[in-house]
């Protein structure tokens, strides 16, 4: 195994994913999951202040906190978008999302979002062209401000995934993590170094 450890920095806000409202939090787990303990998460989600906003789960002291899972979930993202360009690293691979699962590791479990400053919120319409024609709705997220970071450590099972980990990485500088990410919120810089 090769471990190292990976500090993102964000060049732009992140915006929160978890809804912030803890039943409609709990309906949605207990509908996709069935064999796994989530109360844990369900219980870092902090109350929302106003209905339909998303946020960040919260650690035991009130950070705001990210769950490794978000973090392979964008490698996931990363490796189904970059496999479409000829000559990346998993241009030919076709089971990339098993390889992510059973050969990439992010500990710990739950990541600590260090940042300065207050946790702020964005609201923005969200179009959708639907049947009926156009709809408008609000969108309200909680944000984490540019020049935060993110520190985990990677366990790689296979030591020649790692110059795939960096193309995801470098990805990741133009995509983004977290919500809204096509209008340019979540993208960092990165940091990998042996652990």
């Amino acid at each position: 195994m090769t471990k190292y450890t990976v500090t993102l920095t964000l060049t732009e806000p992140l915006l929160g994913t978890a809804p912030l409202n803890k039943e409609l939090y709990a309906e949605y787990i207990a509908s996709r999951v069935n064999d796994v303990d989530v109360l844990d998460e369900i219980d870092s989600v902090p109350e929302a202040i106003e209905k339909g906003t998303t946020g960040f789960h919260r650690d035991a002291n009130g950070a705001p906190v990210l769950y490794d899972y978000v973090v392979k979930g964008f490698f996931k993202d990363a490796a189904g978008m970059l496999r479409r360009i000829e000559g990346t690293k998993f241009s030919k691979l076709t089971s990339y999302t098993k390889v992510i699962d059973g050969l990439v590791f992010v500990r710990p479990r739950t990541l600590v979002i260090q940042h300065t400053g207050e946790v702020g919120i964005l609201e923005r319409p969200l179009r959708a062209q639907t049947a009926q024609g156009e709809r408008v709705a609000l969108s309200r997220s909680e944000m984490i401000p540019a020049g935060a970071q993110i520190t985990f450590t990677l366990d790689l099972l296979d030591a020649k995934l790692e110059p795939a980990v960096r193309e995801w990485l470098d990805y990741g500088a133009a995509r983004g993590l977290g919500q809204w990410r096509n209008g340019g919120y979540g993208t960092f810089t990165y940091e990998i170094v042996p652990a």
